[in-house]
């Protein structure tokens, strides 16, 4: 190619590049349901070294003034969007960036936060360790109050760790070999969510937990203060579109029950997804309004009663879809706000009305999204990659997976906690124990929401049973449900586990029944199924997915046919489904759309399918 074109070429990208970030990328406040005014978002342009040796410490990396090479922050380096594309493994990056107190923030209390670092990370300014994180999913806080001066430029210096390999650290879907493969993509390492500061009273909120008590009409508001003076108070106010609906002034105190009557209540469904917004403000004693967060809540319930799952006392069947939340330009961070809203959008024009957020912790964002549009989803975390049956690696995941619950529990579309996905382990082990620890700190942090620890794994402990099965044949399919024999399985077989093999040692209850006359104990769902492997777009010996490969648009509809009438046909036994999956993901070619999000279907066929009435 001609050496003018080539430069030419490279000018233009350079020119798509810099007008993409004129605007600061990812803008939006990061937290929507514990929002702020005095906030300032640190996304961006930062410099950066990866660290191959680990040796940046002794190299004084800690008291850089900048690193060589520039990345836009919140996109991993992995990523197209943070301009390096770096895809081999990285074992330790340094970012650096400068901080300044903005006018009027002096006399506050500064808090840093990060929206997720992946995985193990720590925190200087000018020099000085600030704080140190474990976890790549979980969000964290630092007050920096005493490192940071007025009208002085500081240095901020983040070091991102990741041993991927080591199986101490939840993975998820990361590949953990050189390349993606299988349903293994490419990996996402150190800063992947938002950066922000952002300014409070001593006296101000470090959270609330919002529990809605739609039987006794009511919200129960429990506040954390980060520190408590007498005199202060909290106004609680909920509001109805522009009414006040109920409004209560108590003194501050930590973890203090604030109720709240709501009156004839408008419920949260799919159906009609309503929002009350919540003013919480602190008051010193003479009057004045110290910290104020707006934040919002779903008046909606979610039990089990028998084999049912009950959305607001009624029996609600969930149509739900398989959600890994990768995308081509992002990878684990999508591109933009109107990214995620339009994921869920994409979802529910297909006919779903949930989704399963399979082997990722979303950004909370997202979980915004679902909640304005109604949208029902189960909370995962990225438990693959990890041994859990090393003790460290539980005492890791127990951590980040409690901290990812207390962050994400208000969100009324999180109806399902779901631990982890597909863990198998032969009987004498130490992952009985894991488990159980697990469901009982999930039901601690959140009473409220069943629990299902192990997706489609071995079961220990569970509020529901949950199988995987992607039998291509919808008449095979609906025996194997049908019979139980999807979860008959014996330890032996649980050594080179496979799709479909459920567990050793199952509930006694579970040992001698069959689910053609069972109509009691838990419900009993398959969370994942379908997978169709369908590779017009992207054709090649590469590409991957379950069963032989549809040949034509028409033998993909009567096999998703087959396989959606069969479930419910048994929906008495069955009470909801997961379809694998919503996009195609680098080489696995079983999306309904592509992995533009493009669509590879008529999507008004798909649509009629999955959102056709129980029998």
């Amino acid at each position: 190619m001609n050496v003018k074109v080539v430069l030419l070429n490279l000018f233009l990208l350079l020119m798509i590049v810099s007008s993409a970030y004129a605007v600061q990328p990812r803008p939006e406040y990061p937290r929507p349901q514990f929002q702020r005014d005095a906030w300032v978002n640190l996304n961006g342009e930062w410099t950066y070294e990866i660290d191959y040796s680990q040796t940046g410490g002794a190299r004084n990396y800690p008291e850089s003034k900048g690193f060589g090479k520039t990345i836009v922050v919140p996109f991993a380096p992995e990523s197209k969007l943070s301009t390096v594309e770096h895809t081999d493994f990285i074992p330790s990056i340094w970012y650096h960036r400068t901080l300044q107190l903005p006018d009027g923030w002096n006399g506050k209390k500064i808090l840093l936060n990060f929206g997720a670092v992946y995985y193990e990370s720590e925190i200087f300014i000018d020099g000085k360790l600030v704080t140190r994180h474990f976890g790549g999913s979980d969000s964290f806080s630092v007050d920096v109050t005493d490192y940071l001066k007025p009208g002085t430029t500081h240095q901020l210096v983040v070091q991102a760790k990741s041993d991927l390999c080591s199986g101490l650290q939840a993975a998820g879907k990361q590949s953990l070999q050189l390349n993606s493969w299988g349903c293994n993509y490419t990996r996402t390492t150190s800063i992947w969510q938002t950066v922000w500061m952002e300014a409070v009273d001593n006296v101000s909120l470090q959270q609330v937990v919002i529990v809605p008590d739609i039987d006794q009409k009511q919200l129960i508001v429990t506040p954390s203060f980060h520190a408590l003076r007498n005199g202060y108070q909290l106004v609680t106010i909920v509001i109805e579109g522009k009414r006040i609906v109920s409004k209560k002034t108590t003194p501050v105190a930590q973890g203090m029950p604030v109720v709240l009557d709501v009156k004839n209540p408008k419920l949260w469904s799919p159906e009609s997804p309503f929002l009350y917004d919540i003013v919480l403000e602190v008051t010193a004693p003479d009057g004045k309004v110290v910290d104020r967060v707006n934040s919002y809540a779903g008046m909606r319930k979610i039990h089990i009663d028998g084999n049912k799952i009950y959305l607001n006392n009624k029996p609600y069947y969930q149509r739900l879809v398989l959600d890994q939340g990768f995308y081509p330009d992002g990878i684990w961070t999508a591109p933009s706000d109107e990214a995620l809203r339009r994921d869920i959008e994409l979802s529910m024009e297909a006919g779903f009305n949930g989704a399963r957020l399979h082997q990722k912790v979303f950004e909370e964002r997202f979980h915004y999204w679902a909640d304005k549009l109604g949208y029902l989803t189960w909370g995962e975390s990225a438990s693959w990659g990890m041994d859990a049956n090393n003790p460290l690696a539980a005492r890791n995941f127990i951590a980040e997976w409690s901290n990812i619950v207390v962050r994400d529990r208000n969100h009324p579309s999180i109806v399902i906690w779901t631990a982890m996905n597909e863990q198998w382990w032969p009987e004498v082990c130490e992952y009985p124990r894991f488990v159980e620890n697990v469901y009982d700190i999930t039901r601690q942090l959140d009473p409220t929401r069943p629990v299902n620890t192990v997706s489609g794994g071995v079961h220990v402990k569970t509020d529901i049973w949950t199988v995987h099965s992607y039998e291509q044949n919808g008449a095979k399919l609906k025996e194997r449900l049908f019979n139980g024999t999807e979860f008959m399985q014996t330890p032996n077989n649980l050594i080179e586990p496979n799709h479909g093999n459920i567990g050793f040692n199952p509930p006694r209850k579970y040992e001698t029944f069959n689910y053609k006359t069972y109509t009691g104990g838990m419900p009993y769902l398959i969370d994942e199924f379908g997978g169709i492997k369908c590779a017009e777009t992207t054709p090649g010996g590469d590409s991957w997915g379950y069963g032989e490969a549809a040949r034509t648009r028409d033998d993909f509809y009567t096999r998703l046919e087959s396989q959606v009438d069969a479930l419910l046909s048994i929906s008495e036994q069955v009470w909801g489904y997961c379809y694998t999956q919503l996009t195609d993901v680098e080489q696995e070619q079983n999306g309904i759309y592509n992995y533009d999000r493009s669509p590879k279907f008529d999507m008004q066929r798909v649509k009629a399918i999955f959102a056709k009435k129980l029998p």
